[in-house]
């Protein structure tokens, strides 16, 4: 099972420089206790900008670069969306996509996205750089939600059209 899962405006921005744009602490408690003993895979950029590995998940990294190395036993390098879908098609579990926009777009067109979590933050930024694309509501339905606080509130979407 493939799930994405991103922290989005109301306008979808999801990052700035290679950055979020918010550190809600519940959001990032519900992304923690999502994914943790889980196999995450997120472009290259978004490896980067992290504080570094997450423990206790297995880190699956795509990069166009075939000399991009990172010596750690969590984490696996790929080289196509491809390489990333032959490594998890036999697997049970579910399997998070966190980002960036590239690889949530290459999924969401495919049409590969059994679940979105989506943390809904109620502001607008403007000058964002990085988007979630826009969620086809004839593929996913709501069948969750999870008030995490004034501000913030994480929506569960199922595919439906697979």
């Amino acid at each position: 099972m493939i799930s994405l899962i991103v922290a989005a405006t109301e306008n979808n921005a999801i990052g700035k420089d290679n950055k979020m744009l918010f550190h809600i602490k519940e959001d990032l408690l519900f992304f923690k206790n999502t994914t943790i003993n889980k196999t995450i895979v997120m472009g290259r950029k978004t490896f980067e900008s992290l504080p570094g590995v997450l423990p206790f998940r297995k880190h699956i990294v795509l990069s166009r670069d075939k000399g991009y190395n990172v010596e750690n036993q969590q984490v696996e390098i790929k080289h196509s969306l491809e390489e990333v879908l032959e490594e998890i098609k036999f697997s049970k579990e579910e399997i998070f996509i966190i980002g960036g926009e590239e690889i949530y777009r290459q999924i969401l067109e495919k049409n590969l996205a059994d679940k979105i979590y989506i943390t809904r933050i109620y502001k607008t930024v403007e000058d964002a750089d990085t988007f979630f694309p826009k969620i086809d509501e004839e593929k996913f339905q709501i069948v969750d939600k999870k008030v995490l606080n004034k501000e913030a509130i994480v929506y569960v979407y199922e595919n439906i059209s697979k």
